[in-house]
């Protein structure tokens, strides 16, 4: 083993890219090294309970200056509308350099890692500490940022159609300035890694390491392990929810903690769930323009479903939980970086609702090329109807089912080499070799 390090991580201030930051800290402290772990005040209180190791993994609390945009209060993505996450939260996180090279300045970490502020690897040279790219987006969507114009196989964009095709448009639109932080980060820094394996984007691997002309490092999936994840149990009000129905029963569905639904969607929603007929957990943020669940569910919903439907306004940390939980046998999710390593590692049967362009790419791999999983189909002005919400569900959930034993076969297969013995292990454990070499090159060079 190589020489303890210290490490800092400054992840771009969103849910989805904090916790796999946290989840690799932990795999670093386990191997003995320090982490100083910057982040908005209000998100440590989410995450201390992923903090596996509190005696090497400090949280240092951050408030972000005020930028136009970022309302009183707000701290991370998910307190934003989606249309202005990216470039208020960024330009925030933009204007804490002085106090992130004070901390540098002063604490003297061996590395530094992060994702979207693109003058990391300039500030960590100036003062002699090593920048590590660290991606938690698929390798699909660093492959479209460091060449937009090119085509990189399946799924090709041109191949998109309807909804599909307007969400990847706007993708790539609105993506510009997050592409443009991403490339100029990897381009610039020390190491550059991506959260994923080789088995699932192994081509979209290949060709970054082409255009970089470099070593891209890929830590697997960076999530808790199952023996991680026993420690901490399910909280008793799921749990016992849960055991009352059969195994591989549930349909869970979550959306992630940025999106936010129309009302009449978030409605059609909830009675696509009432119309497959199975017992349901629903965890999505409240409807625009609606301050709670409740005031939004469709008029006699609750008394229809009670006892067999729960609708909860939030986004829950303790997913991967609900999902080891014997009677789910479903996850309806927007196919995010988190929730698709999440399905792939679960024994549950997979239905996508993309919400993104990057997530359009993911649902294609995965329900085309791996053919894991099924999606939602939608008219071409992105509406999905209860009627097709329903057939999705019941489309993998049905026994004599062909599509549902088709992907269900597939999905065990792939789930089968994830899990291999020592797979994903290795990546992480592989990255963290890696990571000490670069720092012991640093002493030796000192």
């Amino acid at each position: 083993m190589g020489s303890k390090f210290h490490a800092f991580m400054y992840p771009y201030f969103a849910f989805g890219h904090m916790i796999p930051y946290l989840h690799l800290a932990n795999k670093l402290a386990e191997k003995g090294h320090y982490i100083t772990f910057l982040l908005p005040k209000k998100a440590q209180k989410h995450l201390e309970s992923l903090n596996l190791f509190p005696e090497s993994i400090f949280f240092h609390p951050i408030t972000l200056p005020p930028v136009e945009g970022l309302p009183v209060g707000a701290e991370t993505a998910s307190d934003l509308p989606p249309n202005l996450t990216g470039k208020v939260i960024s330009d925030a996180m933009d204007l804490l350099r002085d106090q992130i090279e004070a901390k540098v300045c002063a604490l003297k970490p061996d590395l530094i890692f992060f994702d979207l502020t693109p003058w990391v690897p300039e500030m960590a040279k100036e003062f002699g500490v090593k920048s590590v790219s660290y991606q938690i987006v698929s390798a699909a969507c660093v492959a479209i940022a460091l060449a937009p114009g090119v085509e990189l196989g399946f799924p090709q964009p041109s191949g998109l159609r309807g909804h599909d095709a307007n969400l990847y448009s706007i993708f790539m639109n609105s993506h510009k300035r997050v592409f443009s932080r991403i490339i100029t980060g990897i381009k610039n820094c020390d190491v550059v890694s991506i959260r994923t394996c080789a088995e699932i984007e192994g081509k979209y691997c290949s060709f970054i390491e082409r255009e970089c002309q470099r070593k891209v490092f890929l830590t697997g999936p960076m999530f808790l392990e199952a023996e991680e994840n026993s420690v901490r149990p399910l909280e008793d009000q799921w749990n016992r929810w849960l055991n009352g129905f059969e195994p591989g029963s549930v349909v869970f569905c979550a959306l992630g903690s940025q999106t936010i639904l129309e009302k009449d969607q978030f409605q059609e929603l909830c009675l696509g769930m009432e119309l497959t007929g199975l017992p349901f957990l629903v965890a999505v943020k409240p409807p625009r323009g609606a301050s709670t669940i409740q005031e939004a569910l469709p008029q006699g919903f609750e008394e229809r479903v009670k006892g067999r439907g729960i609708v909860c306004g939030g986004w829950v940390v303790e997913q991967p939980l609900i999902l080891s939980h014997q009677s789910v046998g479903c996850f309806v999710n927007h196919c995010g970086s988190g929730s698709m390593w999440e399905s792939l590692v679960s024994d549950c049967q997979i239905v996508f609702i993309p919400q993104s362009g990057d997530q359009v790419l993911t649902t294609k791999l995965l329900s085309e090329e791996f053919e894991v999983s099924v999606e939602v189909q939608r008219e071409d002005s992105g509406w999905f109807s209860k009627e097709s919400l329903r057939d999705a569900v019941k489309s993998v959930m049905d026994k004599d089912s062909e599509i549902g034993n088709i992907v269900k076969r597939n999905h065990m297969k792939l789930r089968e080499t994830l899990a291999c013995p020592g797979l994903l292990s290795g990546y992480a454990d592989k990255f963290v070799e890696a990571l000490e070499n670069e720092v012991s090159k640093t002493s030796y060079s000192s």
